[in-house]
């Protein structure tokens, strides 16, 4: 009998030795729940009535159905967390100028600009996450933040299992891992990464759950062999049916999309 369990040791320990590096690991995050088959993603909220990473765009894209609205994170000059896409509030608001250089009371006092004529105002961090709470998941693009400070604001909100979380850069990986190894990732792929083994070597340094934008098929049908779920960017001019049924039919488990309503029925009626 000792020695049948000695032989079992045996053969367990060399399954293991097989299995790529980042497959070894005990704490392995896992992707909050979605409704739908296919995940569907509201591109900085539902922006085509309501200004993107507004309270608005979030509650017409927790309406609309959608599994999981992107946030853009951003800091302000005194430390606060705020929705916002880009550097400069230049674009999208009434104000000029980087918003790390700005104050939060200032930012308060900032309009963000509208089709519907209504006010709407950069909202910080925490009034997203109680607005998502239990309602919808976020796809947290994580553009310039302190990790301890996000990860904080997301666990006194309750929402520890309802976020993933996008690094833009490798070095933000590390910090995410410290601070909340539970935490679900997602990032693009390096240039270099063409194929299966280029994949599991990059897999074995950065240990994500999804993985963005893989089209190449071998690449992609390696993604899924690893257990590697792939989200596309669908939102274009030209996106509706026909590029929703062509990214469909690759396989990927994810879209994110400038119209989430329709993407939604389009998943229901196709399921």
């Amino acid at each position: 009998m000792k020695l049948f369990i000695q032989k079992i040791c045996l053969l367990v320990m060399c399954a293991t030795t097989a299995l790529p590096a980042f497959a070894q690991h005990h704490a392995h995050p896992v992707l909050p729940h979605s409704k739908h088959k296919t995940v569907v993603i509201a591109h900085r909220g539902n922006h085509v009535n309501a200004p993107e990473n507004t309270l608005a765009s979030t509650k017409d894209a927790i309406a609309c159905g959608a599994d999981y609205v992107e946030v853009d994170l951003r800091t302000t000059k005194d430390g606060h967390l705020v929705a916002m896409h880009d550097a400069k509030v230049d674009r999208t608001t009434n104000g000029m100028g980087k918003i790390a250089d700005i104050t939060w009371q200032e930012v308060e006092e900032l309009q963000v600009f509208n089709r519907n004529k209504k006010t709407h105002r950069i909202p910080e961090f925490r009034e997203i996450l109680a607005l998502c709470k239990g309602k919808i998941n976020i796809y947290l693009d994580f553009k310039d933040a302190d990790v301890a400070e996000t990860w904080k604001q997301i666990k006194a909100a309750g929402m520890e299992h309802q976020v993933v979380v996008y690094l833009n850069k490798e070095e933000q990986y590390k910090k995410w891992k410290e601070a909340a190894p539970e935490m679900p990732l997602m990032t693009s792929l390096p240039k270099d990464v063409t194929n299966k083994e280029q994949l599991i070597a990059f897999l074995n340094r950065v240990h994500i759950q999804v993985a963005d934008n893989i089209t190449e098929p071998e690449l992609l049908k390696a993604a899924h062999e690893l257990g590697i779920s792939v989200w596309l960017d669908a939102q274009s001019p030209t996106e509706g049916p026909a590029s929703w049924n062509e990214a469909l039919h690759k396989g990927v488990q994810g879209l994110q999309t400038d119209k989430p309503a329709e993407l939604v029925d389009y998943i229901k009626s196709h399921s």
